[in-house]
């Protein structure tokens, strides 16, 4: 029997309200919700990481280092939990049905428990097997008193080892500290994001898009890779020295890229002041460029799943600066873009493995 030793992150997504809520209502109903919001949640989170088992209304999963880097795992977990309610609100709004697995869906939740540290992976029969002290340690963390001691529903329970080894600052994020103690595993510091106001902030958060009609220009491209995969080619800093630009200097926010954080690139002799305006993963992002001459631009950047990889649209509007000014600059901004997507669509594609979804061993 094969086994590895690796170490990376931990992750363990938890449907909360479960148990009460297949109690309530008709089971076969039940079940059949159940089963699909947890195939919502699979299917996001195993776009990015590997989900390696379902325990039945959980999924447990991880990333070894250097597969996923802090803002691709927050943006994940926040995108699975948004899934997550989206889906919630169309089975409510959908049915006229007054049974309980309809007037009760609302009562679910979900939660999520994170960790980084060290695990053996095993191969077996029924699959991949992870074990080790700390797959362990993420399992009890399940059990925990965030619920009536931050009195949050909807989380995500970022342990003190996985906010050090993702390079976060819970202060900046808005992350609050907790604490648990278990007689095996001992004392787990750890910093909660409250995922129900994260919800509500983005529905409520002003878009920034370029549209095409409003666009001086439109520059696009078909990569070969999944809509998650070719969101981190675009936006991850290391990612885009293999296609982009020479050099990234990157001011974010507490760790993470998202909507007010600013960086400045360097694309040969130009130097290339960006600020994201809106950052809405994995469907767009919105920035403004500071060019010559006075000049701002906005670039709203798209990606569209399509049948053989994703398509990518860049629609581009003067933001700042004159006319004459707007049509020098405009001219060299469009040769630099048709030139990265040139560049991008000549690397190999970022797949994701099939065995990050399927078979799963089931717990």
């Amino acid at each position: 029997m094969a086994s590895t030793a690796d170490r990376g992150v931990l992750l363990v997504a938890d449907i909360s309200g479960y148990t009460d809520y297949v109690v309530a209502s008709p089971l076969e109903y039940a079940e059949d919700v159940v089963a699909d919001v947890t195939t919502i949640v699979v299917d996001r989170l195993g776009a990015v990481i590997t989900v390696n088992k379902l325990e039945g209304d959980a999924a447990f999963g991880y990333a070894l280092d250097g597969e996923v880097d802090s803002t691709m795992l927050l943006d994940t977990i926040e995108e699975c939990y948004f899934a997550f309610r989206g889906r919630l609100r169309g089975i409510e709004h959908a049915v006229s049905c007054t049974c309980p697995a309809c007037t009760k869906v609302t009562d679910l939740d979900l939660k999520f428990v994170v960790h980084h540290g060290g695990f053996v992976r095993r191969v077996s029969p029924l699959g991949e097997e992870l074990t080790g002290n700390d797959v362990i340690t993420v399992h009890r963390l399940l059990k925990n008193t965030v619920t009536p001691s931050l009195g949050l529903r909807a989380y995500a329970l970022f342990t003190d080892r996985c906010v050090g080894a993702l390079g976060l600052d819970p202060a900046s994020l808005g992350l609050r500290h907790h604490v648990e103690r278990y007689e095996d595993v001992g004392e787990v510091v750890g910093y909660v994001s409250d995922l129900e106001r994260r919800w509500s902030d983005a529905q409520g958060q002003r878009r920034v898009r370029v549209e095409a009609e409003e666009a001086s220009f439109s520059v696009d491209v078909l990569v070969p890779s999944g809509q998650e995969a070719t969101w981190e080619l675009l936006t991850s800093p290391q990612k885009r020295l293999l296609w982009q630009v020479d050099a990234i200097e990157e001011a974010d926010v507490g760790g993470r890229r998202t909507t007010g954080a600013s960086s400045v690139c360097v694309d040969g002799r130009t130097r290339i002041y960006e600020e994201i305006l809106d950052w809405r993963p994995f469907d767009y992002f919105t920035e403004r460029l500071a060019l010559s001459g006075g000049v701002h631009a906005l670039l709203t950047t798209a990606l569209e799943p399509v049948a053989n990889g994703t398509k990518i649209v860049t629609h581009v509007r003067r933001d700042v600066g004159t006319r004459l000014a707007w049509l020098t600059a405009s001219r060299g901004l469009r040769r630099r873009l048709e030139s990265r997507y040139a560049r991008l669509e000549k690397l190999a594609p970022v797949q994701i493995p099939e065995d990050r979804r399927l078979p799963l061993a089931l717990g």
